[in-house]
């Protein structure tokens, strides 16, 4: 069991995240585990023949020795989010900007899972000369893996996102934090985390930066070292739908009325989604996308609100009201 203290200004400062290097990185769990994320497996299929390839897993071998099943991640290779919209590069830069002695720490700090690799005992003896082939790595396995689907990815982490954020707005960080997952319990004061890591921190008023995860399952993550920004990785909401297309539903009533493309959007609609995520659930292209929520935004079927660079599309009471009636409830 872990437990998280919280002052008041750690609950002020409670905020939500996407970490292309977070995915990047935990992403390599799922290759040595397919049973277990069946989810992913159109997407283990092919980042398996991706790993295969001579010049790939050349260069990202170092990444791999340092995820290697059940063993704990270093804390400066999963830095938290600086913000929302936080990019790729920019999280590279705080990686390779690790002084080398939180390396040779965060490095320490993970042996309670299992001795380092021939990678990691590398790194811990000269980690400014080696952080780089790890920054490489982790690049290269972004390009090859991540990015080809990256868009619908961010899509499905971002709908996460402003759904938190709506909790946050309705019920403030507490509620939030205690429906996160349901390993997780808020006490007034702190979080208290059901899992086998037995972490004690005090956030000591830096707040927390929580983001989810794709390829995060069964319970929260959390830093290892107290000293660590402090940060969460929770598995995504709807996880399910990542891979998947969703026509509108055979004989939809809907579908007669308002038409089958606006009735399969309208079915999707009930947590907040960017066009990106719509059209690839949908199948549709992003313009009729776009054309169809503009026509159900004027009718007052959904609302839309910014968030960054996104915008984020949702239901309004009166498209509920149709749903449920086309479904005779």
């Amino acid at each position: 069991m872990s437990e998280l203290r919280f002052e008041a200004a750690d609950v002020a400062g409670v905020r939500f995240t996407v970490s292309p290097v977070w995915e990047t990185v935990s992403s390599l769990w799922v290759l040595d585990n397919p049973v277990r994320h069946a989810v992913h497996l159109s997407w283990i299929g092919r980042a398996r023949l991706t790993a295969r390839r001579p010049e790939v897993a050349a260069r990202v071998r170092p990444l791999r020795e340092l995820t290697r099943p059940r063993r704990w991640l270093p804390d400066f290779l999963t830095p938290a989010a600086a913000r929302a919209d936080v990019t790729l590069d920019e999280q590279l830069d705080q990686i390779a900007a690790t002084p080398p002695d939180v390396v040779v720490r965060d490095l320490l700090s993970t042996t309670p899972s299992g001795p380092l690799s021939p990678f990691g005992q590398a790194l811990l003896a000269a980690p400014g000369e080696l952080l780089p082939q790890l920054v490489d790595a982790v690049r290269v396995w972004h390009e090859e893996t991540i990015a080809p689907d990256w868009a619908r990815m961010r899509a499905l982490l971002e709908a996460d996102v402003a759904h938190r954020a709506a909790q946050l707005a309705d019920g403030g960080a507490g509620r939030v934090l205690d429906q996160l997952h349901p390993s997780l319990h808020w006490l007034g004061d702190r979080v208290v985390s059901d899992d086998p890591f037995e972490r004690d921190f005090d956030l000591g008023g830096r707040g927390l930066a929580l983001n989810p995860g794709v390829f995060t399952d069964r319970r929260v993550l959390w830093n290892l070292v107290e000293e660590s920004l402090p940060a969460g990785t929770y598995p995504v909401r709807a996880v399910g739908t990542l891979w998947e297309s969703c026509p509108t539903p055979p004989g939809d009533p809907l579908a007669r009325v308002v038409g089958s493309g606006r009735a399969a959007l309208l079915h999707l609609l009930d947590s907040p989604a960017t066009t990106t995520d719509l059209a690839r659930r949908t199948g549709l292209s992003c313009g009729s996308v776009s054309q169809h929520l503009a026509a159900l935004h004027a009718a007052g079927l959904v609302v839309r609100t910014r968030r960054s660079r996104h915008v984020f599309y949702r239901n309004t009471d009166a498209a509920m009201v149709l749903l449920r009636a086309a479904r005779g409830d």
